[in-house]
């Protein structure tokens, strides 16, 4: 059966073409699919928009479906018939987010046309079927992009459960000799409750700058922090080009990522990290790491080596380790420099896409 695709992508929206994007989940589905197209004809397909699109980006062909039906008005959960026609035209279909009706709507498409169906949950989710009966086996595999992802979504003794691991482009996201790194520590992601945030803000030594570069998605939170940084030498920065980001990274001391289960409310997050994208672009760019002893991060970090896992929810314990950085600049380097070395070898979209291809059955 000819198909114009070997390869679909399906994610809810599309997480920026030309503006810059920050976090996991808004990179990892459209890098994935950019590298994959690379190597098979690849099409992604999101929702959004008063107008239909048809964009290409390098080999990749992008096709955003407009005016989508939001599920119960979540607007992370589009839906429209017209995704069939899509489908029709591939062979794999390869889901970003397992409990939304359009990756449930595919899954069924795909199993009644003999197409083979994969899934990703890169967390989130909105109402679907699956909220009444298990839809885990109406796809061929679960590609978990870590062994927390595989374990905390109880496949981890299934045979149709792989880990593919993420990626980073390790071009763009690189070291530069040029650039001097200031006695500035610096957090990339969504300021949200269970980021951590706050503990960092109380961790930092009084004479080193925190830049927080991320979007406000939870605004009690955004203006406690605004509060909690009065005097301190803290700098928010809410809008950020790929560029930008790339020049924070390679400019910084280092790079925290201070997730909690438990928020500064008493709020638990069951899953706070599933990867912990923003670790790998820093570590891509040579900056010592420091995360917390949460979730998938300690699979990315590794402690003493390419810089720091830290207990949750203990500012003292994270400032120690800053003070440490701030303290040996010979280290510091040699941790940045092992940082990226990990990247190199673990974490590469190169290596994800032929994992997944293997998983697919098309390599």
């Amino acid at each position: 059966m000819s198909r114009d695709f070997q390869v679909l992508h399906l994610v809810p929206r599309l997480f920026g073409t030309t503006a810059g994007v920050l976090g996991g989940a808004e990179r990892y589905a459209l890098e994935l699919a950019r590298y994959m197209a690379n190597e098979v004809p690849t099409l992604l397909v999101c929702f959004g928009g008063d107008k239909e699109e048809h964009e290409t980006m390098g080999n990749l062909r992008i096709h955003v479906i407009d005016h989508p039906w939001c599920v119960r008005s979540q607007p992370n959960n589009p839906m429209s018939l017209r995704l069939l026609r899509d489908l029709n035209r591939t062979r794999v279909v390869h889901c970003h987010q397992q409990h939304i009706l359009a990756s449930s709507f595919a899954a069924a498409a795909c199993r009644l046309s003999g197409r083979k169906v994969f899934v990703s949950d890169l967390g989130g989710g909105g109402w679907d079927v699956s909220a009444y009966v298990s839809t885990d086996r109406w796809y061929h595999g679960h590609l978990h992009i870590s062994e927390y992802s595989r374990a905390i979504f109880g496949h981890a003794s299934q045979p149709w459960a792989h880990v593919i691991l993420g990626g980073v482009d390790t071009e763009r996201f690189s070291p530069d000799p040029r650039v001097e790194r200031r006695p500035r520590v610096l957090f990339v992601g969504r300021i949200v409750p269970h980021k951590g945030i706050n503990d960092l803000i109380n961790a930092m030594p009084p004479d080193l700058e925190l830049e927080i570069i991320g979007q406000p998605y939870d605004q009690r939170f955004a203006e406690d922090l605004r509060k909690l940084a009065e005097g301190k030498r803290v700098v928010f920065r809410h809008q950020c080009s790929d560029e930008e980001l790339v020049e924070a990274y390679r400019s910084a001391m280092c790079v925290v990522l201070p997730s909690v289960c438990r928020t500064l409310y008493g709020d638990e997050t069951k899953v706070p990290e599933l990867l912990g994208q923003t670790l790998l672009e820093a570590m891509a760019c040579g900056a010592p790491t420091i995360c917390t002893q949460v979730a998938s991060m300690p699979e990315v970090v590794v402690d003493e080596k390419t810089g720091f896992v830290v207990p949750p929810n203990n500012p003292a314990a994270l400032g120690e380790k800053i003070a440490w950085l701030r303290d040996h600049q010979r280290e510091r380097e040699a941790m940045g420099v092992a940082a990226r070395e990990r990247v190199l070898t673990a974490f590469t979209w190169p290596a994800v896409v032929q994992r997944c291809l293997q998983i697919y059955g098309i390599n």
